[in-house]
């Protein structure tokens, strides 16, 4: 496979629109966390501690997500540089890890995707059941 310096450069939108989505989740995971934090300094209640509890493990998540897609991006900049010293094998196997990086940030994105659903999931069953 030729190497050039598009090849890398077309991860640089990718992961900044990732890092954007990934901060987005973030933000809010942190704002959730800070409104039930304060209900259950008042309440005490379990389902609210087990609540933040899963998502303190969410936003642990996402901080990987984060890390490993930075990882990414710095990388496919290395690689760009290794380009532009003609260090071509050097290139090749800095993508290539760029990339590994990439598929662990994504992959890290489909397991906390599931946590977030299960979380909701169980929210709704909780509200059926109270309605009963």
């Amino acid at each position: 496979m030729k190497l050039d310096l598009t090849i890398p450069a077309l991860l640089f939108p990718a992961i900044s629109l990732t890092m954007l989505a990934y901060n987005a989740r973030y933000l809010a995971l942190a704002a959730l966390i800070r409104q039930l934090h304060g209900q259950y300094m008042q309440t005490s209640s379990l389902p609210l501690k087990r609540q933040i509890d899963s998502l303190k493990k969410r936003l642990g998540i996402i901080k990987q997500m984060q890390a490993t897609a930075i990882l990414s991006f710095l990388l496919a900049a290395v690689t760009m540089f290794l380009i532009y010293v003609e260090a071509i094998v050097w290139a090749k196997v800095i993508f290539g890890i760029s990339l590994i990086s990439l598929m662990i940030s994504l992959s890290l994105s489909l397991i906390e995707v599931q946590l977030s659903t299960r979380a909701l999931r169980i929210q709704l069953e909780n509200m059926d059941q109270s309605d009963d």
